[in-house]
């Protein structure tokens, strides 16, 4: 790691309506670092990075780049300067090929500067893709990838810019094991040239292997800086939520009844699922483990009507029931948190109230008006109960960070008391503390009764919440295994035992 300073943050301040969103934060960045920013939902990382890359104006404090001064008004700019970000949410046009998402903007043009020169276009973004080691072909439409390899996208696009300062936020939030270990060979490529990284991520395990320093925020404001190599996970989260949370616990003492609430029996779609039959109990979490493409949450779509099914039948107390689309499952009792919540699972320039109340409308509106203070009651109890970090029921759901947007999510399957819940990654971009406090809640619920279907691409989350676990592979149940039998090793066996069948086959 250079000792040469690229960035500097010192004293940065910044307010919006109702919210300090950070109060006299510092930050510095080294050449050839890795350096994590890491807190809890609404500790400020979001926002420092927003004021880094230019969308946010800071209201007090001093950013430096090489040892100046600079302010940075606009996403312009700090390109200019040589930041670029990568966002949590993917900013492609998925219409266009690689190689022009790449140069958005920087187009090259023909002699006459009026048509695309694609050819030499394609060219730019080969040289660019094999520096990085990817490999993509700069003439794919970016729709018809993968989620990874749109992440890869995003990647050679902030790195075309040439600047040294490149900030990835949650870059590994949708990337399987494997992808996650190519992108962290490119960050090691990225340091070497003397480019710095920004890392902002909830995966707290990644940090040893990637980060060079750490520094946590909470509550808006500057807490610590650890060198990565001195410090532990245990630390970094008690500095992260100020106080202790149990790692690598197991479900103890949970008295599910042997009352079958849910079968699924038989269910085959045209694309993946082949013949999935499984029985979800009454207080009983379920969990769903399996590596991506496995047909977890296909399944799940298949159950709510959300995809077509070709085959098989669902059951509520052993009544058939009808599901050919997602309000059929609501009017049964069946609630589904989706894993994309901004697509699927929330109204952004709606407010809280409104978005609490969206499963349950009829219960809250007369004669087509909505009775307003009957839904802000429920809202303000379902921010209570959920510790929903906003200054009121009536906040835009899109100002609220990640981590609060998903406990919005879930009050309104809670609002809308449905026997049957469905959390498809409840806690995926959700910090370690927000993790804790939605364990709770979901143990809570299936305490009182509730059954759960649990899906999850993380192992130990899996473990930790289930009491039996359902793995899938290639669009087949493969095997059911009571907690108490199951470890890591022996989920991972069943999560690929047919991966040799269908290789052989293709």
């Amino acid at each position: 790691m250079s000792g040469t300073q690229l960035l500097s943050l010192s004293g940065v301040s910044k307010s919006f309506p109702g919210v300090k969103a950070l109060d006299n934060v510092h930050f510095d960045l080294n050449e050839g670092e890795v350096h994590a920013i890491v807190g809890e939902n609404g500790a400020g990382k979001s926002t420092l990075m927003k004021i880094l890359s230019g969308i946010y104006k800071k209201d007090t404090g001093d950013i430096k780049y090489r040892g100046q001064s600079v302010e940075i008004p606009s996403p312009h700019e700090a390109q200019r300067l040589g930041i670029s970000i990568i966002h949590q949410e993917l900013n492609l046009m998925p219409h266009l090929n690689v190689a022009q998402n790449i140069f958005i903007g920087r187009e090259v043009t023909r002699p006459g500067g009026v048509f695309l020169d694609n050819a030499k276009l394609n060219e730019e973004a080969v040289k660019l893709l094999e520096e990085l080691e990817l490999n993509l072909d700069p003439k794919a439409i970016v729709g018809e990838l993968t989620i990874a390899k749109q992440q890869m996208v995003e990647i050679a696009k902030a790195v075309s810019y040439r600047g040294s300062v490149i900030i990835m936020d949650e870059p590994t939030s949708s990337l399987t094991p494997a992808e996650t270990e190519s992108l962290f060979k490119i960050i090691r490529n990225l340091k070497s040239t003397g480019r710095g990284v920004v890392y902002i991520s909830h995966r707290l395990e990644e940090l040893a292997k990637i980060t060079d320093r750490i520094t946590v925020l909470r509550d808006g404001q500057y807490v610590k800086t650890l060198k990565t190599t001195e410090t532990t996970i245990p630390e970094v989260i008690s500095l992260m939520v100020g106080r202790a949370v149990a790692q690598d616990q197991r479900p103890t003492n949970r008295n599910v009844s042997n009352e079958v609430v849910l079968k699924v029996e038989g269910i085959s779609d045209r694309h993946l699922l082949r013949d999935v039959s499984f029985e979800l109990r009454k207080g009983e979490i379920l969990g769903f483990a399996g590596l991506m493409g496995a047909g977890r949450t296909e399944l799940a779509r298949a159950i709510i009507g959300a995809d077509p099914k070709t085959a098989g039948k669902i059951y509520l107390h052993g009544n058939e029931v009808k599901i050919k689309q997602p309000s059929d499952a609501v009017a049964a009792g069946i609630g589904y948190l989706s894993e994309d919540r901004k697509r699927f699972g929330l109204l952004l320039i709606q407010n809280i109230t409104f978005n609490t109340i969206l499963s349950s409308i009829p219960r809250f509106s007369k004669f087509g008006w909505l009775k307003i203070r009957p839904a802000a009651g429920v809202t303000r109890d379902s921010i209570a109960q959920l510790r929903v970090r906003t200054p009121s029921e009536n906040q835009f759901v899109k100002n609220l960070s990640g981590g609060n947007q998903q406990k919005v999510v879930i009050g309104k399957w809670l609002t809308r008391n449905c026997e049957v819940l469905i959390f498809d990654e409840p806690t995926r971009g959700i910090d370690v503390g927000a993790k804790d406090e939605i364990y709770r809640l979901l143990t809570k619920l299936s305490e009182e009764g509730k059954s759960i279907i649990m899906i999850s691409s993380e192992l130990p989350e899996i473990l930790r919440m289930s009491d039996r676990i359902a793995v899938m592979c290639n669009g087949r149940l493969t095997g059911v295994l009571k907690n108490e039998e199951a470890d890591q090793e022996k989920i991972i066996e069943y999560a690929t035992k047919f991966s040799e069948e269908l290789s052989t086959a293709r």
